[in-house]
């Protein structure tokens, strides 16, 4: 099996939890240094909580399941401070 399809395999255990919140992620780009870029589709890549859907939940799914990643970063986080942040619907 692949990194890519591992950690693809990883994010479908949580893509339910952001596709509830209407938000979703796509796999950028796993670079040779195995730092898996990611980018928040949706409400997730305008949410001011996305730092924390990183971190909490994306990040601890893909290391737990995919050991060899030795990072992920998001290529769009939207900060916790930014005027134009949105909170999905149903988080509000």
């Amino acid at each position: 099996m692949s990194l890519l399809s591992e950690v693809e395999a990883a994010l479908d255990t949580i893509r339910p939890y952001l596709e509830a919140d209407g938000g979703n992620v796509s796999v950028e780009e796993i670079t040779p240094e195995n730092v898996v870029k990611l980018k928040l589709l949706g409400s997730c890549g305008s949410c001011p909580m996305s730092i924390m859907t990183l971190k909490a939940g994306i990040e601890q799914a893909i290391k737990k399941a995919v050991p060899e990643v030795t990072a992920i970063e998001a290529i769009n986080l939207t900060d916790i401070n930014d005027p134009n942040a949105v909170l999905p619907e149903n988080l509000r």
